[in-house]
């Protein structure tokens, strides 16, 4: 009898290599036993697992489907899943088209234990609730589920890149999820005790969910179908669904018995004109006329105009790329986590923040709705070439003598093409006006570097690049 121990739940890699090495050296399924490290042990299992078999040389292989297959089914929480599945591997290496064959009782388990775990990931998807820990800056989002398979693992990614700016944590039994706006990462289980309770958003959610509750709909087997009762628990729609589907029939008749309404039109926000002023190079004018611009289609989306911000007599103009979220709702550039880490680097370096004229290549916020979070969007080269006017007449106005390109989109703005950061990075460059440049990379990049260590190094070329600019910047001081 072999006696394998994989070390989890979900280990699919050992268990690959553990049943690769019985079926090569010819152990029937009936002669194997399968455990999990910690697991509760069969009665009359050894303290350790078998040796390693050793094997003539020899290989196999299988079709893709199967292992597909079986990368799902042994996330179900069937205990004799694995033993399932070394049973159908066993009979694919004689037999390579079983895997077709539907009315296999081996096939159909399998592709059933399978079909359950992407059902169970789809209910992780659709019934996460997240709620709110602390407040602004300090706010993490934690939810709690029970899943009823091992799908934590396969289920996480999608709210990494659902709620990509937002730091949260999925608790479950089995494993806890977390993301820090960089990476995942995951932490043993926990009990429900340890959930947070409501939070602010609570009612604001049942306000929406009964606003878009449609008793002339309703289905209730179909929605317990989809929704059973067991998750209801953990949703803050939960205490009004019951008296919701109480009233639909009241609800269906009142509709029934109002007049017929003419057709929705779509309403479109009346577009103010674009107001032309004289060319003027004074800030405060630049500004209020680049609270009307409408150049290109971004205005549309974006909550204001975020225009350059710093002392009209600045000897270095930092370029970003565009604002970002918080920008666009303070309306000022560089109030959120790149601007805080930029003002950090810039202390680093020597540079005197307060005579630092600050602003960006693109004054709109452009981004894709994901949920109630807004990603971030690269401007694309026609909304650069629409908003360069307006660099060009700050560039006009400040007169600096040194401009910081920071970023890909930044360094296309202040030399009118699409110009490489990392073949210009870190050196002066000549300018046709008479002017230096310098390109470096934006903040942002740093803050999406997962890896401490290469963030730590990248960080420091950032601060080494801005003491180019506060050797400048005190040169300038010194002529004064």
């Amino acid at each position: 009898m072999q006696y394998i121990i994989l070390d989890t739940e979900t280990d699919f890699d050992g268990w690959r290599t553990a049943a690769r090495t019985l079926v090569l050296g010819h152990v029937q399924p009936t002669d194997v036993t399968w455990t999990v490290q910690g697991g509760e042990a069969d009665l009359f299992a050894p303290p350790a697992p078998s040796p390693i078999l050793e094997v003539n040389e020899g290989t196999f292989s299988v079709s893709g489907k199967f292992v597909d297959l079986a990368k799902s089914a042994i996330l179900h929480r069937d205990p004799e899943r694995f033993a399932i599945l070394y049973r159908l591997l066993w009979r694919l290496r004689d037999n390579h088209d079983l895997i077709e064959v539907a009315t296999d009782s081996d096939v159909g388990q399998v592709t059933a234990m399978a079909r359950a775990v992407h059902r169970d990931e789809h209910k992780m998807h659709a019934f996460v609730r997240f709620r709110e820990i602390g407040r602004e800056r300090s706010a993490h989002y934690v939810a709690w589920f029970e899943p009823e398979h091992h799908i934590v693992e396969l289920a996480a990614p999608f709210f990494a890149k659902r709620f990509a700016d937002m730091p949260w944590s999925i608790l479950t039994p089995d494993l806890c999820a977390h993301w820090d706006g960089h990476a995942l990462s995951f932490t043993p289980g926990v009990s429900k005790s340890e959930a947070p309770g409501e939070d602010r958003l609570e009612e604001t959610w049942r306000s929406y969910y009964a606003s878009i509750f449609n008793p002339a709909r309703l289905k209730v087997k179909a929605m317990q179908t989809e929704m059973p009762k067991k998750y209801w628990r953990n949703l803050p729609e939960a205490s009004i669904i019951k008296p919701l589907i109480e009233d639909a029939e009241r609800m269906t008749g009142a509709m029934i018995a109002n007049a017929a309404t003419d057709p929705h039109k779509p309403q479109r926000r009346p577009e103010a004109p674009m107001i032309r002023r004289p060319a003027t190079n004074d800030l405060d004018a630049l500004r209020e006329e680049a609270a009307h611009c409408r150049a290109c289609p971004l205005y549309k989306d974006a909550t204001q105009t975020v225009f350059g911000e710093g002392p009209d007599n600045a000897t270095i103009m930092l370029v970003g790329e565009q604002p970002g979220d918080k920008e666009d709702l303070a309306g000022h550039p560089f109030v959120g986590p790149a601007g805080q880490m930029l003002d950090r680097a810039l202390a680093e370096a020597g540079v005197n923040r307060e005579k630092v004229y600050v602003t960006n290549a693109v004054k709109h916020f452009k981004f894709v709705p994901r949920g109630k979070i807004r990603l971030h969007q690269k401007p694309a080269t026609p909304e650069i070439k629409a908003c360069r006017q307006w660099y060009e007449r700050e560039v006009s106005a400040i007169q600096p003598e040194l401009i910081v390109a920071m970023g890909a989109t930044a360094a296309q703005s202040v030399f009118g093409k699409i110009t490489p950061v990392g073949k210009t990075r870190g050196r002066l460059i000549d300018l046709p006006d008479g002017r230096k440049a310098l390109v470096t990379v934006h903040p942002s990049y740093l803050l999406r570097l997962p890896d401490p260590e290469a963030k730590a190094l990248e960080y420091q070329r950032f601060v080494e690049d801005l003491k180019i600019a506060a050797a400048m910047q005190r040169k300038a001081s010194r002529a004064a």
